[in-house]
């Protein structure tokens, strides 16, 4: 089942509150996912509730979801730092080359008769 975006949920008062929409999947969060668990259960039949097992799924889901989400963010800090070391290395590359210029010039100035 695909949902391209949520536009509004209704409370059980009727009153309308605002979602994310057109963001789709990728824009909810924790809150949103709680507020369509309780929704759910608020509007289920009581003749025939939400399995249990199928709850606890979804439930897992979410959370390897949320893990998932964590890793990519550490993953992400770890390659902005592996950038910036790059070009702390090529700087630092630099610098050498010139101090070893700058000291094979003077080696050669001061080995110069005069």
């Amino acid at each position: 089942m695909s949902i391209a975006s949520v536009t509004a949920v209704t409370g059980v008062n009727g009153a309308q509150t605002s979602s994310k929409a057109g963001q789709g999947w990728a824009g909810m969060g924790a809150e949103d996912f709680v507020k369509l668990l309780t929704t759910q259960l608020q509007n289920q039949d009581p003749t025939d509730p939400v399995d249990n097992t199928q709850m606890l799924a979804q439930l897992a889901q979410f959370s390897s979801l949320s893990n998932l989400n964590d890793i990519k963010d550490s993953v992400s800090g770890t390659d902005k730092q592996t950038q910036t070391l790059s070009t702390i290395a090529t700087k630092l590359d630099t610098l050498n080359s010139t101090v070893a210029q700058l000291l094979a010039s003077q080696n050669a100035a001061a080995a110069t008769p005069a």
